[in-house]
């Protein structure tokens, strides 16, 4: 079906069509002749077509670093929660951690007018990620990593770990780490340092503390946890970059013999449903990522309407979750 057959059918002007179909002024009697129309054809009005009209696709881009993820499934359930009310859809590229995609799917959606925005959920931000930001033609926001001067909603990655470090490591003599690549700053390196400096901050050697690096799955916890106590078996408390990383952590000090929290405590971050299911269960800090992704999707809606707007910054706040991982029963 095209325009011109609907308004024969409906006995009415091509523009009258038009106007019904982009909400402008119709009589009462005739938008109800048209209304008939479409519903008895199942006519769907051309989304290339409103493109060339209105310069608008309707859609916008969310890159995701990779799919399995629950904090990155909840961001994307905030983000979709306000682009669909405001009459969005959304194109989502998981680029499965590699950078060299996130910069092609972001040059794809811009070059071939795919879409009206752009959300990038971040975790190695390069200088030509940077470069790229700045020379866009649509509005971009980043989610999950602090951009100076570009569009972006992030989290308090360094307080938060902070926080964790402190509640974990209080009473402990011998603390550590594990940690993930600082290539992520916000995940790598803001985490890594908090718990660096709050280790130091109270009087324990920085230096002497054990810290592995891992990736981000319970595989690699359990893996540099056991690095950790065959080569430090004083360890009585380690911190962990993400719950995932400190599930794995947990089974193997499980197999090992130790009691978590009597003879090693633990922490984790993100309060996942994986920190409350383990036991015993983790302490952990909670994000509000359904949150962000909904902040982030409004601030990219604002600056669709108004191309000109300045950067804007919005860091997210945390609540610490105690699990028995670190407080035993009373």
């Amino acid at each position: 079906m095209t325009i011109n057959e609907i308004a024969q059918m409906a006995n009415v002007s091509r523009a009258t069509v038009s106007r019904y179909l982009n909400d402008g002024y119709v009589s009462e009697e005739k938008r109800k002749r048209i209304a008939r129309v479409i519903e008895q054809t199942g006519y769907v009005p051309s989304q290339q077509a409103r493109t060339l009209r209105t310069g608008k696709t309707q859609f916008v881009g969310v890159i995701i670093p990779k799919i399995s993820s629950e904090s990155i499934a909840r961001e994307v359930a905030g983000i979709t929660s306000v682009l669909v009310a405001s009459g969005y859809s959304t194109v989502l590229a998981n680029t499965d951690g590699d950078g060299s995609a996130e910069i092609s799917y972001i040059k794809s959606l811009a070059d071939q007018g795919r879409s009206d925005g752009i959300i990038l959920i971040g975790t190695e931000i390069t200088e030509e990620h940077e470069r790229l930001f700045r020379s866009l033609p649509l509005p971009l926001v980043v989610l999950g990593q602090h951009v100076k001067g570009v569009n972006c909603v992030y989290f308090n990655d360094y307080d938060s770990m902070y926080d964790l470090t402190l509640c974990c490591t209080v009473g402990s003599s011998h603390p550590a780490f594990i940690a993930v690549p600082e290539r992520d700053y916000a995940t790598g390196f803001l985490r890594r340092k908090a718990f660096v400096d709050a280790i130091g901050h109270q009087g324990f050697d920085v230096d002497a503390a054990p810290i592995e690096e891992g990736r981000f799955n319970v595989r690699s916890g359990f893996d540099c946890a056991a690095r950790i106590m065959e080569a430090h078996p004083q360890t009585d408390a380690i911190v962990c970059a993400t719950d995932e990383i400190a599930a794995g952590a947990l089974l193997y000090l499980h197999d090992s013999g130790r009691v978590v929290p009597g003879d090693v405590r633990l922490t984790g971050l993100g309060d996942s449903m994986l920190a409350k299911v383990v036991s015993p269960s983790l302490t952990t800090a909670h994000y509000y990522y359904r949150t962000s992704g909904a902040e982030a999707a409004r601030m990219l809606l604002e600056l669709m309407e108004q191309s000109e707007a300045a950067p804007h910054e919005v860091k997210m706040g945390y609540k610490l979750v105690l699990g028995g991982s670190t407080h035993s029963p009373a």
